[in-house]
């Protein structure tokens, strides 16, 4: 088969990411992490919830640490097509500190794990540079970490194959943890502003657009932290939700009630442009990409009210929708409803 004969894939599984079998390997995983869970009960660093938020919990006495981990999946390809380092450690950042806000805590450390196919100095400088840069914008010290090089593993582009992950700590007053348990019917469903692709969905994304379009995938993800934890403060914030891998499906992941979006973000021309040339349907558009919206804010009605007259403008955060008693997510894009189920294989 040539070049000119292979067919552009319309789907995130069709492009080489099956979410179902992910899924399926996760509870193979889940089922033997959970038992360690046992053995802790009753010590400092009891485990205080299931597997399945976007980070977990330990009981430390009237504190709790949140935990998570991630990394930036194949846009480590996109960096190393266009010889750009700079901005993956951002992205890097940002995964880990915008998942640990999901429950509440305030993220404080983090350490990371480069692994390289081979050194060299000034990837890995870049890549620091972009690891200080989204510390700072989140407030977090690395205090440490790991460097690997691993010839026989990893592989890329020109002897430039890396890829990057990290681990995120974060504290939270024991009854300040936010779980979704209060959210009601009727609630305000706020949405930020995402700052493009972020680090989902690339090998789709990577698929259809043309390499000439592929610094815009490059755009760092954009981090949350400071304007959720002035919203956790000064407002009674129910649930909270990081649009990464999946979608809008990980408003889901909230609450079990439904949701309404009717006035969500527009979506930046990256997305547009991805629709078009791969002809994806929206249902596969809003559960692989973030379409424009990086992160989810659940609050009562005259909170979010408040919340928007006082921010909304400066931190590009609007109402994007209402919780309902309905399951199921109901989008309304330019008038028209795309209906979005939880999925579970």
């Amino acid at each position: 088969m040539t070049e000119k004969d292979k067919k552009t894939p319309d789907t995130y599984a069709k492009a080489g990411v099956d979410l179902k079998k992910e899924d399926r390997a996760i509870k193979g995983i889940r089922g033997w992490v959970t038992k360690t869970f046992s053995l802790r009960n009753g010590r400092r660093g009891e485990v205080m919830a299931d597997i399945g938020s976007f980070a977990n919990l330990i009981d430390i006495g009237d504190m709790a640490l949140a935990f998570c981990i991630d990394g930036v999946g194949s846009k480590v390809l996109v960096a190393q097509e266009l010889d750009k380092y700079d901005t993956v450690g951002i992205d890097c950042v940002a995964m880990n500190v915008n998942d640990v806000i999901c429950v509440g805590a305030e993220p404080v450390s983090m350490v990371d794990y480069l692994a390289l196919q081979k050194t060299d100095d000034s990837i890995t400088r870049d890549i620091s540079k972009g690891l200080y840069e989204g510390a700072r914008m989140a407030d977090i010290s690395i205090i440490g970490g790991e460097t690997a090089s691993l010839p026989d593993v990893i592989t890329g582009i020109d002897g430039k194959g890396f890829d990057i992950a990290a681990a995120v700590i974060g504290i939270v007053d024991k009854e300040k943890i936010i779980t979704g348990k209060e959210i009601r019917p009727g609630d305000a469903v706020l949405g930020f502003k995402s700052s493009g692709i972020h680090s989902n969905g690339l090998t789709l994304a990577r698929n259809v657009l043309p390499r000439t379009m592929w610094m815009s995938l490059l755009t760092p993800t954009r981090i949350y932290v400071k304007e959720v934890l002035k919203l956790i403060a000064d407002y009674d914030v129910r649930g909270l939700a990081n649009i990464t891998g999946g979608g809008f499906l990980n408003i889901f992941r909230m609450c079990d009630h439904g949701y309404r979006i009717d006035n969500p973000p527009e979506p930046q021309m990256t997305f547009k442009k991805i629709q078009e040339l791969g002809k994806i349907s929206d249902e596969e558009m809003h559960q692989t990409f973030n379409m424009g919206l990086g992160f989810v804010v659940v609050m009562p009605e005259e909170d979010a009210e408040k919340a928007i007259a006082e921010h909304g403008s400066q931190w590009q955060m609007t109402r994007i929708g209402t919780v309902t008693e309905e399951p199921g997510i109901t989008l309304v894009r330019k008038g028209v409803e795309i209906k979005l189920q939880r999925k579970l294989y």
